[in-house]
């Protein structure tokens, strides 16, 4: 029977629980964050006029001081676009802040659609980009936008990873919670405080952004209350370089040279050369990488953190997730973390509504102190599929155990094995490095021996193998030559749908219609493109990788020149990854030397010959050797597929926003 048009009426009992929760909700909050927006159901909403919201500009004294090239020292400071609730603060009431800084907003721009800040003819701020300010100010959140030292209106210099950039955000922080000085111009000396705010903040972003974040919490600094970083960096060294070998041409000078203001340009010449000469191509560990590695200092961290990485991102690999995530656990970080099969893809344009939904109540909850059970959720959300999410309370799954699996020698021209018994003594197998192939040719020619590589299969699952976490290959190899690099990869041989990871999108095609999170002005739409999954059908799926330089085999300090014919033994670590190895396909370890587009070739072109009794692979298998031996129980070795299509990942990497 259809139902009486009209209003609904809500019994007296019912609306009065609503508002004692909403005001228990208030109260139950920590101090500060009980004067922000109140809760419906431990959820902040949007009451506050997007609008009418202050926008400002304040210049903050970083306390590092640089000498211009006339020779004056000059206090450094850094730009701060904030953009806050104004009805908040005509009540007096004070509010948390999201912060992102960033060296992009005037170079590049943030997000799929690579927006940057505008401004008025005053000089105040207009377009915030992404939806963090649209979605949070009326929600009784400001919105911090910081220009990194030597960056669009910033003071200072890019030093990628380095003093200027950390201090830059560390210093917003402090001043965020009335331990540093802000000014109302880049050179006046007009004083600006931050007694609107309570002083708890949130760092955010993606790339070069969510690397600050990890930064900065690594120092432990008051009041950063959580941390977002979406693809981000742990250890500068291991963006540019895999255990001695080159990943990428040039190096932090060039990036800096890529983001600086011209300002900058003109008067950093001594940064860029200490960038330069502190990170020499040889893959040397140096003072420079020393004060870069924010793994290390993982335990000063306070904040919790919401991690979040594409597992077939190859710009920044998920070996930083790995190490980072692996070290917060140690010291017992509150964390989460969402793992997408995209590349270097915000998940705003993977999975945006459960994104948008996900980081309200983890803001929320970090941010206002709302108890909305977000710390409680699930840990870990994997996504298996395009579009196909699971949940794990505790990541990786405490049932994971690292276990030994071993490559023994085939027979006739098919791959060798790879299982649980170790290989005879004296066992081996060669291959000739090859420039000109890489990890999707490996692949498609898993079973088939090639000169460039060698190969080594289970055999077909009889159920489903989960790898969790991040893998080790303990080779021993003998070198032809005086320098060598090693590639070893997992491969899942068998058909798949994937996110097309290799493709322009990494995984997501930009459609025209828009879905909009928030609210908009004339100069800053809520609006963003849809995104939809890029996807490809493929045979085989690389989805761990690893290098390393065999010349580095005694440690990062120093390369040394290989002995041609004497043994080496070198342990190379895998990035981090979740994935499923469904019954019917099989694993698959492959071992080369240069993985072309991603990994700069050595001097000279060796042939490197395996030990197969000295050579070990540790994978973290979710159940441990039981897992294994049940998956490959009654198995017979498998027939050559006779090819089909792997995703070809790019020819050439360079650094993407």
């Amino acid at each position: 029977m259809p139902k009486r048009a009209g209003r609904t009426r809500i019994p007296w009992t019912a609306s009065v629980l609503a508002a004692l929760a909403a005001l228990l909700a208030v109260l139950a909050a920590p101090p500060g964050a009980a004067s922000a927006a109140p809760a419906v159901r431990g959820e902040s909403r949007p009451v506050y006029s997007y609008e009418r919201a202050i926008r400002e500009t304040v210049w903050v004294d970083t306390g590092i001081e640089h000498s211009a090239p006339e020779g004056e020292d000059r206090a450094v400071r850094v730009a701060v676009d904030i953009v806050r609730p104004r009805e908040a603060a005509e009540s007096g009431r004070r509010v948390p802040v999201i912060m992102d800084a960033s060296p992009y907003y005037s170079c590049c721009g943030r997000g799929n659609e690579s927006q940057k800040k505008t401004y008025d003819e005053h000089g105040r701020p207009v377009q915030f980009p992404l939806f963090y300010d649209n979605y949070f100010v009326p929600r009784g959140y400001a919105v911090a936008l910081v220009d990194l030292a030597g960056t669009n209106r910033s003071d200072g210099c890019v030093d990628v990873g380095g003093r200027f950039d950390i201090r830059s955000a560390k210093a917003v922080v402090d001043w965020l919670g009335g331990r540093a000085r802000g000014y109302s111009s880049r050179t006046g000396p007009q004083t600006a405080t931050a007694d609107w705010t309570t002083g708890a903040v949130g760092m955010i972003g993606k790339s070069w952004d969510g690397t600050i974040a990890n930064g900065v919490a690594a120092t432990g600094v008051e009041g950063l209350r959580t941390i977002v970083p979406i693809g981000a960096i742990s250890s500068w060294y291991d963006y540019y370089f895999a255990q001695g070998a080159a990943l990428y041409d040039g190096g932090p000078d060039s990036l800096a040279r890529y983001v600086q203001s011209p300002e900058a340009q003109t008067n950093c010449q001594d940064v860029q050369a200490e960038l330069a000469d502190g990170a020499p191509r040889d893959g040397n560990w140096t003072d420079l990488w020393q004060e870069r590695d924010y793994v290390r200092a993982a335990g000063r961290v306070r904040a919790s953190v919401f991690a979040v990485h594409g597992m077939q991102d190859l710009n920044v690999r998920t070996q930083h997730l790995g190490q980072w995530w692996d070290a917060l656990a140690r010291n017992g970080v509150e964390r989460k973390i969402w793992l997408t099969t995209a590349g270097h893809v915000d998940p705003f344009d993977v999975r945006r509504e459960a994104w948008v939904s996900t980081l309200h109540h983890w803001f929320d909850h970090y941010l206002l102190g709302y108890d909305n059970g977000i710390e409680r959720a699930p840990m870990a959300d994997i996504e298996r599929a395009p579009d196909q999410w699971s949940t794990d309370p505790l990541w990786p799954p405490r049932s994971t155990a690292a276990t030994a699996l071993h490559p023994a020698p085939g027979s006739g021209d098919g791959p060798g094995r790879l299982g649980t018994r170790p290989a005879p003594a004296g066992s081996s197998d060669s291959f000739t490095d090859d420039p000109a192939t890489g990890e999707s040719d490996w692949a498609a020619s898993a079973d088939r021996r090639t000169p460039a590589k060698a190969a080594f299969t289970t055999v077909p699952l009889a159920r489903d193998l989960r790898l969790s976490g991040s893998s080790r290959v303990r080779l021993t190899v003998t070198p032809s030559t005086t320098s060598a690099h090693l590639t070893a990869v997992l491969v899942d041989l068998g058909p798949a749908v994937i996110r097309d990871y290799g493709a322009k999108g990494e995984g997501i095609t930009t459609l025209t219609e828009r879905t909009c999170w928030g609210s908009s002005t004339p100069g800053d739409s809520a609006c963003y493109r849809r995104t939809v999954a890029d996807t490809a059908r493929v045979d085989r799926t690389v989805f761990s990788r690893g290098w390393a330089d065999l010349g580095h085999w005694a440690g990062l300090d120093e390369q040394q020149p290989l002995v041609p014919g004497r043994p080496y033994t070198l342990t190379l670590g895998l990035a981090a990854t979740d994935h499923v190895v469904p019954a019917g396909h099989r694993l698959a370890l492959i071992v080369a030397g240069t993985d072309a587009g991603l990994l700069e070739p050595a001097d000279t072109t060796p042939r490197l010959t395996v030990d197969l009794s000295r050579t070990t692979a540790e994978l973290p298998l979710v159940g441990g050797p039981a897992a294994f031996a049940r998956a490959t129980a009654g198995g017979r070795p498998a027939a050559p597929d006779g090819g089909g299509r792997t995703v070809r990942t790019p020819t050439a990497l360079v650094h993407l926003p």
